[in-house]
């Protein structure tokens, strides 16, 4: 009769086993899932800050590098991963936003009818690059290319930010870093060529960083 018994007890202890293999493989799919989750967000999250020209110059590699740690089977490691690359973008997101709604807040009334009215394409915003007045313009705390360009008596289209950078590109080494006190030529006689370029470049430049020189931007100096 002990037999029987055993073999009961064996067939328990397997099915006990069993089960516990089970809820670890399914522990290890929701691990998975949720890490799959995470980077699909961070993702989602640094296509908005590109679309913005404001995505942080690691957040891609830092992406590509959850991807490959979920590839690895390391779903702890991906999701960190994939969220401190969520946090950066949406970080972007947010610097643009605000950089927006200062340049915004910057309009009188009837201006910003006037840009909100001719948002939208490349044609459209290079209509508004004859607006500018002045031929030079002394930084001051706070600014920077994209705000200075907006300003009405520049060019009052931040996009046309590049034509500054451009004119000024034996003061200016850094696009993204500039000095209160220094004195920047601009230049109101581009051709609609250039304004095109300029925009263009402002649109599609990519992932930037304080103190470090993008490639893109000397790519466009270069030609």
């Amino acid at each position: 009769m002990r037999t029987p018994a055993r073999l009961i007890s064996v067939a328990l202890l397997s099915l006990g086993l069993m089960a516990g293999c089970a809820t670890t493989e399914d522990t290890g799919t929701d691990a998975t899932a949720a890490a799959q989750q995470a980077i699909d967000a961070a993702k989602s999250a640094n296509k908005e800050a590109q679309a913005a020209g404001y995505e942080w110059r690691d957040t891609g590699k830092i992406i590509k590098q959850a991807e490959a740690a979920l590839a690895d089977g390391n779903t702890e490691e991906a999701t960190k991963l994939a969220n401190k690359a969520l946090e950066q973008a949406k970080d972007a997101v947010k610097q643009a936003e605000a950089e927006h709604q200062k340049y915004l807040d910057s309009l009188s009334p009837a201006d910003r009818a006037a840009l909100a009215g001719s948002a939208g394409s490349l044609a459209q915003d290079s209509k508004q690059s004859a607006a500018g007045k002045v031929t030079s313009y002394s930084v001051t705390r706070g600014d920077n290319l994209w705000s200075i360009s907006g300003k009405d008596q520049v060019y009052a289209n931040p996009y046309q930010w590049p034509l500054i950078y451009k004119t000024n590109r034996n003061q200016i080494k850094d696009a993204d870093l500039i000095r209160p006190g220094q004195v920047f030529n601009i230049d109101q006689n581009a051709s609609q060529s250039e304004v095109n370029a300029a925009i263009s470049h402002a649109k599609t430049r990519g992932a930037w960083s304080v103190g470090d020189v993008e490639q893109s931007d000397l790519d466009y100096l270069n030609k």
